[in-house]
């Protein structure tokens, strides 16, 4: 009796072979795109650190009428202009070329609006030198540069890809943030002690940038690894820490209008100055584990890809009997028939264990399943990364709310919802989770 010559089967089509190659290509183009972005993230850094010194400095300068802090604003000016001067460099040799830019909206035009406003520097500075602006307008008018610089931070994180990046860029944009609030809080104690008084106002202001630096510090702690949150233990616990805390105190029983000696502002501005440099290191770390893991990740994923492609060269010409070779058509893991029971998942265990035995198939099905497992498990890491970014956009729009119904400030809306956490014990998120619901309730019953 005649045999029929057993059937093979070929592991897959030349057309499942290039998709699956074409998916780790696209990652590894991703994340190539995703440590450009940290290199801009990192030169953003550098220029607000420089604005915020700057900033300071102006304050000094236009309080006292030009007598204090004019070569050290120069100085800084200096400084600020050469950061700002390689972060325009990085972006042009990244997004203006004559090639495709295939940059993110988003971060586009959040770049688009930080460029536009260090075009007016150059004015801004001006008014400052000939003193026609007022320490708060120049306070204003800086800080809202520095807002839409940090926006450019908060848009690389919100569109990052990869859960482990994302979360670095989640830890510097809060502490960025926190430093940013901190420098606030060096610029209106400065203004204070350079006008010799405080007043009420000016203390809760400044009592505000104190809790909203605590605020994104214990995000930056949830989201950083270890050695960057004993750093900033370290740094609570620094000379310069004790000195702020010793002034901020001071601060507090001036809120009478009582006359201090203006050449106490170098004082403060000096203090307030080690304790922001000092957290500078900090950046630096974040940000160099921020290029490190860009750069691994990138490495990993050619790596990955060079294996795949040497796999695929040598399931090329093999072939299995014909029967059940491993696909999802026949993995009782995957999910099917809404019908089916762990019962029946058992059943078909059988062909799981069948199916060892085809070593080809099964190599190349692993291969498939575990690219579609890698990107499967990106997916739920880096929701749980953007939980943080969530919650900032949910501030944000809580405070819009606020500042619409009760005409008030940024800065005085955030104070309120503030204070309503602090009182309910519960986070600013909670408290905006609710005032953005009563507000969307309210305006779908119109």
């Amino acid at each position: 009796m005649l045999h029929e010559p057993e059937q093979t089967i070929a592991l897959c089509s030349d057309a499942t072979k290039r998709f699956l190659l074409a998916a780790k290509h696209a990652e590894i183009t991703v994340l190539e795109q995703l440590s450009s972005n940290c290199r801009i993230v990192i030169a953003v850094r550098e220029l607000i650190h420089e604005l915020q010194k700057e900033r300071g400095a102006s304050n000094i300068f236009l309080a006292s009428k030009g007598e204090r802090y004019s070569v050290e604003r120069m100085q800084y000016i200096g400084a600020s202009e050469q950061a700002e001067s390689l972060l325009k460099s990085h972006l042009k040799s990244l997004y203006l070329t004559d090639e495709i830019t295939t940059g993110n909206p988003r971060l586009l035009s959040s770049i688009t609006l930080a460029m536009q406003a260090t075009d007016y520097l150059p004015r801004l500075r001006e008014q400052v030198s000939k003193q026609l602006l007022t320490p708060l307008e120049s306070t204003r008018a800086y800080s809202r540069l520095v807002a839409s610089l940090l926006t450019v931070i908060f848009e690389a994180a919100d569109i990052a890809s990869d859960p482990t990046i994302t979360r670095l860029l989640v830890a510097l944009f809060n502490f960025m943030q926190a430093k940013e609030y901190a420098g606030q809080e060096r610029a209106w104690g400065a203004i204070g002690f350079a006008e010799t008084h405080f007043d009420v106002r000016l203390c809760e202001k400044l009592a505000a940038l104190q809790h909203a630096q605590e605020h994104h510090f214990s995000i930056f702690c949830e989201f950083s690894c270890k050695p960057h949150k004993e750093a900033l233990e370290a740094l609570n616990k620094s000379p310069a820490a004790i000195d702020i805390t010793q002034l901020r105190n001071m601060i507090a029983q001036l809120g009478d209008g009582s006359a201090i000696s203006s050449e106490i502002s170098e004082v403060w501005f000096d203090v307030a100055t080690r304790r922001i440099d000092a957290m500078l290191a900090i950046e630096v770390a974040l940000t160099e584990a921020l290029t490190q893991q860009a750069n691994s990740k990138v490495a990993d994923a050619k790596n990955e890809m060079a294996n795949h492609q040497q796999l695929l060269t040598r399931f090329n010409d093999e072939h299995a009997n014909d029967g059940s070779p491993l696909t999802l058509l026949f993995d009782p893991s995957m999910p099917g028939l809404a019908e089916d029971t762990k019962e029946d998942e058992i059943k078909t265990l059988s062909l799981n264990q069948q199916t060892k035995t085809l070593s080809a198939h099964r190599s190349f099905y692993d291969l498939l399943r575990s690219q579609a497992q890698h990107i499967e498990d990106m997916g739920r890491e880096l929701e749980e990364a953007k939980r943080a970014i969530q919650d900032q956009k949910l501030i944000s729009r809580a405070k819009l709310v606020v500042m619409e119904q009760f005409g008030l400030s940024e800065n005085t809306a955030y104070r309120r919802l503030q204070k309503q956490a602090m009182s309910e014990n519960t986070t600013i998120a909670s408290i905006a989770a609710k005032v953005v619901n009563i507000a969307t309730k309210n305006s779908a019953g119109r």
